[in-house]
């Protein structure tokens, strides 16, 4: 008997493990790191529980464990690019780019067609390609080894190694390649995109939110970021966790998490689904719904009063986060559309944002939630600041105490100093948001213009509000 137990045994901490993943995808932090320590009492050296333990740990906020793990198991164990790329992940989320590039470089000289650790280096944003570097990818691409996963972050990379070189046409192609690869795996729906925004204008209506005017949990904690991805979210986060009274996270799902609980996969009466569901709620119930966001949201934070949750999906779910905190403050970070989608376009994500694989798509998308954030102008005046990435641009400080003054926080110098403020950032912005604000980047999706004509034609009359000049 002990023996067959002994054989089982793998097999069920491989099980407990698989379910580990299946959490931390889920983005349940506080249930993996539960689990994951009841299987590190039993294997305190095996070396994948502790990658996992140190993945989680940044997610919750704790890179400074997460480093001293990451470096222990590179110091007691054979590398493995697991390890090495998520220790390099993490020291580019501290500030520490040039070290996370020479980690990098030491996953790519063990794993030469791996191609997640080109991408990094890319995706650092200061990282210079060399010629031979260039032909090592082109090599790559060229002979189709490796998997899907690979021949799209080999092709995001080189893209980007091209357009920093000026190579505009070829990189366009390099660029349409990964994003079709990655669309292959990961479909995205414009319809069911399009159904769900109108879900939310037809339900939240200025007389529902009038008839509920006073619910919810008064708490004034959270600050909300939303938007499209790569519009200055990052930034506006970094100013914001620059004031002594505010401290940045990152994107957290917890909002999203909620608008699921309440669709109920099971349920098929189309009333009692997210968001329709929302008329049925009682005060207590949308009372209990904002405390349990502040209590999910608490593992993130430190002691300061007022933190920033950017998760930018949460444009769609506005309606619910004025009844569940409606003292919270909101913030749409808006960029003109053709830099906006582009720059989702040429950005290859971690997960989720499936839009940004086909420039149509990207459009279409941009279009729904300028409708739905229109919706929320119309229905909840005044409650949403928009901040326009052009203009901060133009004139930071200007920007910076119009958002101050939104989130009724004092003017601190020190928010105009952001880029000096230490702190992890887990955003493809992360080395751009500590040096000062740069112009550059704002024109950069003209070099490519003339492979933009999907991306125009599916924005349509909106672009009439964006003159292009």
């Amino acid at each position: 008997m002990g023996s067959i137990q002994h054989q089982l045994a793998p097999s069920r901490q491989k099980l407990k493990f698989v379910a580990i993943v299946a959490l931390v995808r889920r983005q349940a932090f506080t249930q993996a790191m539960e689990q994951l320590n009841v299987l590190l009492e039993e294997e305190p050296e095996n070396q994948k529980y502790l990658i996992v333990k140190g993945i989680v740990l940044v997610r919750m906020g704790d890179s400074t464990t997460a480093l001293e793990i990451f470096e222990s198991v590179l110091k007691e164990h054979p590398p493995q690019a697991l390890a090495l790329l998520n220790y390099g992940h993490t020291l580019k989320s501290v500030g520490r780019a040039d070290e996370a590039a020479q980690v990098y470089r030491r996953a790519v000289n063990k794993s030469p067609g791996l191609g997640e650790a080109y991408w990094s280096l890319a995706n650092l944003k200061t990282f210079r390609f060399s010629d031979d570097d260039i032909e090592t990818m082109r090599a790559a691409i060229t002979s189709n080894d490796g998997d899907a996963d690979d021949q799209s972050h080999l092709a995001f990379a080189l893209a980007t190694a091209l357009a920093d070189r000026e190579q505009y046409d070829e990189s366009f192609k390099f660029y349409q390649r990964g994003n079709t690869i990655r669309r292959l795996k990961h479909r995205f729906d414009p319809e069911k995109n399009r159904y769900n925004a109108v879900r939310q204008i037809h339900t939240c209506t200025a007389n529902f939110f009038a008839t509920r005017h006073g619910y919810g949990c008064p708490a004034r904690d959270p600050i909300f970021i939303v938007g499209l991805p790569r519009s200055g979210s990052t930034l506006l986060e970094q100013i914001l966790a620059s004031h002594s009274l505010v401290e940045g996270t990152a994107e957290l799902p917890d909002i999203i998490v909620i608008s699921r609980q309440l669709g109920g996969r099971k349920r098929n009466n189309p009333a009692t689904k997210y968001p329709e569901i929302l008329a049925d709620l009682s005060p207590q119930k949308l009372r209990e719904l904002g405390k349990g966001y502040l209590a999910s949201t608490r593992v993130q934070r430190g002691n300061s009063p007022f933190f920033v949750d950017k998760m930018p999906n949460n444009f769609l779910h506005i309606g619910l986060i004025h009844l569940i905190l409606p003292n919270a403050k909101i913030i749409d970070a808006r960029r003109h559309p053709m830099a906006g989608c582009f720059s989702c376009y040429k950005q290859l994500f971690a997960q989720g944002q499936t839009f940004t694989y086909d420039l149509t798509d990207v459009g279409r998308y941009y279009r729904n939630y300028a409708k739905v954030m229109d919706h929320w102008d119309t229905v909840l005046p005044g409650r949403v600041l928009r901040v326009q990435y052009e203009d901060m641009v133009a004139d930071p400080e200007a920007q910076t105490r119009r958002l101050l003054d939104y989130c009724e926080l004092p003017f601190e110098e020190q928010c105009l100093r952001f880029y000096e403020t230490n702190r992890a950032i887990r955003t493809p912005s992360a080395e751009q948001v500590r040096q000062p604000i740069y112009k550059e980047g704002l024109e950069q999706w003209r070099h490519f213009e003339a492979h933009l004509t999907p991306l125009k034609d599916a924005l349509g009359p909106l672009l009439e509000r964006y003159p292009i000049n």
